[in-house]
């Protein structure tokens, strides 16, 4: 099929999804703006067509009731990847189950990654620059006074348009089941 990678996220609002937002852009400034999220399913390439996944994924998930998780400490891919990012401490199962549920081999090819629940800070250039943000990141999380839950309650379809540029394809909200009207 298509040679673009395309992701399942929850994106994060308010509170927690501003400060990422903000740390993001102190940690690496150039970076493009991108909205605070949590992926269900990585960056991978289709099987099957845009069109044949929505449906897919608008029918997998009108049965998953909307939940919550809650965020850890700061923690770092190095060396795998460059990449900063917020553990799931709570309800990372959920996020497992969810990723599980949803990955088809016949309609997703496999993630490069292992999947593993978190929350992206930032992707640096190299492992140093990933080091020195480390800190800078655990210590500005460490003065967050806000909460840490984050409600999953709408995934949304993504497929990558460029280095770091995404674009939205369909908001899929969990736990909307159809209810017929013939009586």
């Amino acid at each position: 099929m298509s040679q673009a990678r395309y992701a399942l996220v929850a994106y994060v609002r308010f509170e927690i999804g501003d400060f990422i937002e903000h740390l993001r852009r102190e940690l690496h400034p150039s970076l493009p703006y991108f909205s605070a999220h949590v992926s269900i399913l990585p960056p991978r390439c289709l099987k099957a067509s845009e069109s044949a996944i929505r449906d897919y994924l608008a029918e997998a998930c009108s049965s998953v009731d909307p939940f919550e998780v809650e965020l850890g400490n700061v923690a770092t891919f190095v060396p795998v990847t460059p990449t900063l990012f917020i553990r799931v401490a709570r309800g990372a199962y959920r996020m497992r189950e969810l990723h599980d549920r949803l990955h088809r081999p016949e309609l997703f090819e496999e993630s490069q990654w292992i999947y593993m629940p978190h929350l992206t800070i930032a992707k640096m250039e190299n492992d140093a620059q990933a080091r020195d943000g480390f800190a800078l990141a655990s210590q500005r999380w460490s003065e967050f006074s806000g909460g840490r839950r984050i409600r999953v309650e709408e995934l949304t379809f993504v497929r990558e348009e460029g280095e770091n540029a995404w674009t939205d394809i369909v908001a899929v909200p969990l736990g909307h089941r159809l209810v017929s009207s013939h009586g």
